[in-house]
């Protein structure tokens, strides 16, 4: 994927991301907002799969625990989704590992607890 095409796709994430909470507000449940996107995304033509698996590998050998990405976007651009009531160092963390054991390049943290949707959605990146 070209960074053109990272970055056409993250706008399309971000307007999809505020569409929503336009449509939803804030305050709900995180499953909920889940749920919306993953629509949003079928409506726009955009492949996403939500709970995606990673198995935690260490030096090579698969251990017995597994991470889930709440929403892997094209296979390519995870989202860790959040309705918080702020945003803690930890959530930040979390998505810089999963950039890290899925070997991808670009995610985002997504808080859908805000009152301007721009103030919850934060850009990561992995060797991008």
């Amino acid at each position: 994927m070209t960074k053109e095409e990272y970055e056409r796709l993250a706008k399309e994430i971000v307007d999809a991301c505020i569409t929503i909470h336009k449509i939803m507000g804030p305050g709900l449940l995180e499953s909920v907002y889940e749920l919306c996107l993953m629509k949003e995304f079928e409506l726009r033509g955009i492949k996403a799969r939500n709970q995606v698996i990673l198995p935690l590998v260490y030096k090579g050998f698969e251990l017995s625990k597994e991470f889930k990405v709440d929403i892997l976007v094209e296979d390519e651009i995870v989202l860790e989704l959040k309705s918080a009531e702020a945003m803690i160092p930890v959530f930040e963390a979390q998505i810089i590992s999963y950039l890290k054991l899925a070997d991808k390049k670009l995610g985002f943290l997504v808080n859908f607890n805000v009152s301007l949707m721009k103030n919850g959605i934060k850009r990561f990146v992995n060797n991008y």
